[in-house]
């Protein structure tokens, strides 16, 4: 048995020497380790990997996370903001018994190997791939609020750089925790005063210690090279009410007396002389370095397997909404979240479900679910970037995660944060209102035109837009309790339910929402409409404009532009001519999907595709979509233009 579990939950008051005596001889090992694996590699960042190396190995003593249990829902999570430094986290964690240093070291920035140059999920230990700097306090928020919803006693530590200190989504970040006052989240940063660039103060100066007590956060110094010191401030910080970052003085290359405070070495690796000398100073040789060189040309070791479990939860009875109700598809994802919050708030065995706000409750229709679950629903205020990966982290802890926004702003200002959810394969349910020209008088900087474009660009997020409020229901039902990532896309406006030729709603009683399904709303002899969302209105308009000049037209509609089937798709149109019609930009919406599969299956249609082709004007959404010929007449006389 380790002898440091003297240090989990803190049950020691002090640390003693002989542990001291342990973690010194754990950080020399790693600090080779490191060494190694980026001298391998050819590539790294050594520098980082040896300022924090201290911390990493007093955090993984104390920490509630062990090889046993590093998939567990109930444990602590440890995030690593500064993911270049994942040589030396990485040699932690096998200091730890996570894997072996050997499979580590010889394989680190190896093709296909899961010791990628930055953390990933795919290392057993790693409970966020970080990516850009200034990620990691935000995904920490959203394990800590997880773990909350969840009623466990779990911690969270977050590990920062200092550099990183002034990016705007560390301050969303900071205020946030504060706010919600979590307890259990404590921050160390590695104040080691190097960047890229230079020093610290030279690059972009800022009085850190200031920059957290602002915000709310209580602040403890130590010497980031001291075991003891280290943990008294854990100790201190999860002993105690309020949230704590800990800023650790470092030394930058710590141990290798020539990469000492020296910014070259943040990315570059040692060789030669310099490797020799750097293993010596360590107290290793170059026998490991070679034997590692051989061993990175055999077998490469297998990552681990993210699991995304399903939810438990009601989804409660659809609502269907009749041909005589005026609702916009905003009202019905309200409404039905509403629904499903309370069938399931603070029951015994369900998924908590937590919702996010950024100051629009009332326009996106979340303030139902306010008032039904008061304890999960967090306003986070005009703190979008942040927002993005605390929900997509949050996701990952055994809560269902959802956040409401405009679509410029939770789809537009966050891909980079959207994409890291796609990578670490969260599953965050986004939904976007006001989208398209749909948003009408605020204008084209508002105007979400791009939302199906921007997810395609990645290759796990599914995307929704339905056709009407009762197909909103019942998609945002299916959302709630679908595994990863699902954007959920809707307009502004209210909208007439989508009605069969007998008059009932077409996606009422009986309807399921199937992800990728092709709706056929009217069938039609000479031409196909394809729509998309609540274009499927206007598409049924124009028909009825074209059945009365004796056009047959057949229109369809799909709200899953990158689940759509193409075998379906191609038997309801066969050879006929086809029109595709959106509220997207016309190059990277459903129109564009289809002339692809179309390619692809060798198919020769004559095809015209309809959207949004500049920014739109500022005035009402009806009239905006006149002005870009996006009418029903428009609809139709672009059929009968094919036709002819």
């Amino acid at each position: 048995m380790d002898s440091t579990n003297e240090l989990r939950d803190f049950k020691a008051v002090k640390m003693s020497s002989e542990t001291i005596a342990i973690l010194k001889e754990k950080a020399r090992n790693g600090r080779v380790w490191s060494i190694i694996a980026t001298s391998a590699a050819k590539s790294g960042h050594p520098g980082g990997a040896l300022s924090s190396m201290d911390i990493y190995m007093t955090l993984l003593a104390t920490a509630d996370i062990s090889p046993d249990r590093s998939d567990c829902l109930e444990r602590d999570r440890i995030v690593v903001s500064h993911g270049h430094t994942s040589a030396g986290f990485y040699s932690a964690l096998a200091a730890y018994g996570f894997f072996t240093p050997e499979e580590m070291y010889s394989n680190f920035r190896r093709t296909c190997s899961p010791f990628q140059g930055h953390v990933e999920r795919d290392v057993p230990g790693v409970d966020w791939g970080t990516g850009n700097l200034g990620q990691g306090l935000a995904a920490g928020v959203g394990f800590a609020l997880a773990a909350r919803a969840r009623g466990s006693n779990a911690r969270t530590w977050v590990v920062m750089s200092d550099g990183e200190q002034v990016k705007g989504q560390v301050a969303e970040a900071r205020r946030i925790a504060a706010k919600e006052k979590l307890n259990s989240l404590t921050v160390l940063v590695d104040w080691n005063d190097i960047q890229i660039s230079g020093h610290i103060d030279q690059v972009m100066p800022s009085n850190i210690p200031d920059l957290w007590k602002a915000d709310g956060w209580h602040v403890i110094e130590c010497d980031g090279h001291s075991y003891s010191q280290i943990y008294d401030a854990m100790r201190c910080a999860a002993t105690h009410e309020g949230c704590y970052v800990i800023l650790c003085r470092t030394v930058m290359g710590k141990g290798v007396s020539f990469m000492q405070n020296i910014p070259d070495y943040h990315g570059k690796a040692a060789s030669g002389e310099n490797l020799t000398a750097a293993l010596n100073e360590l107290g290793a040789d170059m026998k490991m370095f070679d034997k590692a060189l051989e061993t990175r040309k055999g077998d490469l070791p297998k990552g681990r397997e993210i699991i995304k479990c399903a939810a438990d939860i009601d989804t409660g009875v659809p609502i269907t909404y009749s041909k005589d109700d005026k609702k916009d598809n905003r009202g019905a994802f309200g409404k039905a979240l509403e629904q499903v919050g309370e069938l399931n708030y603070k029951k015994e065995g369900r998924t908590p479900i937590i919702v996010f706000d950024c100051d629009l409750a009332g326009s996106v229709k979340t303030d139902g679910f306010a008032k039904v679950a008061p304890d999960n629903f967090i306003q986070v205020g005009i703190q979008e970037h942040a927002t993005a990966t605390v929900a997509g982290a949050a996701s990952t802890a055994g809560v269902i995660s959802l956040w409401a926004g405009f679509g410029v702003f939770a789809a537009d200002e966050v891909y980079n944060q959207q994409r890291l959810n796609d990578i670490n394969e969260a599953s965050i349910k986004t939904v976007l209102t006001h989208t398209g020209l749909d948003v009408g008088e605020d204008g084209m900087t508002h105007q979400c035109i791009d939302y199906v474009g921007l997810f395609r660009n990645t290759f796990g997020w599914k995307v929704v837009v339905p056709a009407d409020p009762n197909q909103t229901d019942r998609a945002t039902r299916w959302m709630l309790k679908e595994p990863g990532n699902v954007c959920l896309a809707m307009g502004r406006s209210v909208l007439p339910v989508v009605l069969k030729e007998d008059g009932t709603p077409y996606f009422g009683e009986g309807y399921t929402f199937t992800y990728g399904e092709v709706d056929l709303l009217r069938e039609g002899t000479d031409a196909v409409i394809l729509s998309m969302g609540h274009f499927a209105g206007r598409a049924i308009a124009a028909q009825d404009i074209l059945a009365a000049e004796g056009v047959s037209v057949k229109v369809l509609h799909c709200g899953s532009p990158l689940g759509m089937d193409p075998d379906k798709l191609f038997d309801l149109i066969g050879d006929k001519p086809l029109v595709t019609c959106e509220d997207h930009h016309v190059n990277t919406g459903i129109g564009s999907i289809a002339a692809m599969m179309a390619a692809r299956a060798g198919k020769a249609l004559r095809m015209i595709n309809m959207g949004v082709t500049h920014y739109g004007c500022s005035g009402p959404g009806s009239e905006v979509m006149a002005e870009m010929k996006l009418s029903p007449k428009d609809i139709a006389a672009a059929v009968k233009g094919l036709l002819n």
